[in-house]
């Protein structure tokens, strides 16, 4: 995924976090923001230290990052949104993180029901 799809700046983090609502589920809370004339969706990944030491937090962000990409078709567009990972997701698998990841995405709004589907 190329850098101009990542929300980068502490600032455009916080704006994501404190304009938007968050949904969750046992391994990932995703937080929307939208925005609207946007050419392409951004996305900003945070795994903390409670996930594991460094080698397992960055495993789960490229897993979430290739999940994303597969998934990239079936996102809108105008939006800003933030995928946290929580304590157990270091235990996934590829496939299993793009299940999560699709599922999370779903309660967002940010994923249309019939895209996980046609991928299985």
């Amino acid at each position: 995924m190329r850098k101009s799809y990542r929300v980068k700046k502490e600032q455009d983090f916080q704006t994501v976090f404190e304009a938007s609502q968050s949904v969750a589920n046992r391994n990932f809370v995703v937080y929307r923001l939208d925005k609207p004339g946007q050419k392409h969706f951004r996305v900003g990944l945070s795994v903390g230290k409670k996930v594991g030491n460094a080698v397992m937090r960055n495993q789960v962000k490229r897993y979430i990052r290739q999940s994303l990409t597969e998934l990239k078709p079936d996102l809108p567009q105008a939006v800003d949104f933030l995928v946290i990972a929580r304590r157990g997701a270091n235990q996934l698998t590829m496939a299993e993180t793009k299940q999560n990841i699709s599922h999370v995405l779903k309660l967002a709004k940010l994923l249309k029901e019939e895209a996980d589907s046609a991928s299985e």
